[in-house]
């Protein structure tokens, strides 16, 4: 019965159609974009290989303590080796494994492999905040930084709010190219299967595929000082009309802001 409620509770806890993480989660995010999907499935399988590997040998070591007891075996057996069974022993595993590897490589593959990119997008890691640029869109860049808590309102997450958000539209093949301004960070993205090192005097270069409307959060994912768990990713996801009028949009706020701040500097 204890087992039974344990499982319920893992299965009540998994996220279903949910676009960041909730409350005592024990799986994965929902996947939103394709990679991600092929990690949760590969997960998936290879939990359920481990597992089934488990109950099998869970259930041999059961049976040869029965079978094999001193009361019943009271003359032990002579025999050194069994040639089937040692053959057997050694291809069964090798064969699982190559199973396993299949999907592994595939996955690696998907990974690393870019697709033709409908556009780009360069994210910048700083000590301690994000900055975009979106070098198809007449250099459109801001800054994101980490909303304080005594600002947040009703309703936002504590350390995953930002004042201005990485907006993308959906179902498009988006190349981001990464790299840092100061120490190494690491954008980092679970629903989307994205996780890339921001390396000083580097460009890394990754991909993503956002599959649905929402909003997405992540965080730096390599400790960069003092301030590395105050580095939120946030993504808006929204369709190719809303993102064309965000853009224009933004074009004209974020150039008063730097002209501001450029005056401001002087």
């Amino acid at each position: 019965m204890k087992i039974f409620l344990f499982l319920v509770s893992i299965f009540i806890s998994l996220p279903v159609f949910s676009n960041g993480a909730t409350d005592w989660q024990l799986g994965f995010q929902d996947p939103a974009s394709p990679v991600m999907q092929s990690v949760f499935d590969l997960h998936n399988f290879v939990l359920i290989m481990m597992t089934a590997i488990t109950i099998f040998v869970l259930l041999l070591l059961i049976y040869v303590s029965i079978r094999f007891r001193k009361k019943a075996n009271p003359t032990p057996s002579k025999r050194t080796h069994n040639a089937l069974l040692e053959t057997l022993w050694t291809a069964i595993p090798v064969v699982i494994l190559i199973f396993m590897a299949v999907p592994s490589f595939k996955l690696l593959y998907e990974q690393d492999v870019i697709p033709e990119a409908d556009m780009t997008i360069k994210v910048i890691g700083h000590q301690w905040y994000w900055e975009y640029q979106y070098p198809e869109h007449e250099d459109l860049s801001f800054e994101s930084y980490l909303i304080p808590e005594d600002e947040l309102k009703e309703g936002e997450p504590r350390l995953l709010t930002v004042d201005n958000r990485l907006v993308l539209p959906v179902n498009k093949n988006i190349q981001v190219l990464v790299t840092a301004g100061d120490v190494i960070h690491s954008f980092a993205m679970p629903s989307l299967g994205v996780k890339k090192d921001a390396v000083p005097g580097r460009l890394n270069e990754t991909w993503m595929r956002i599959e649905r409307p929402g909003v997405y959060r992540g965080q730096c994912s390599e400790i960069c000082g003092t301030g590395h768990g105050y580095m939120p990713v946030v993504i808006e996801a929204v369709s190719e009309e809303e993102f064309a009028a965000w853009v224009n949009k933004a074009k004209n706020e974020f150039a008063e802001l730097n002209s501001r701040t450029i005056a401001l500097s002087k």
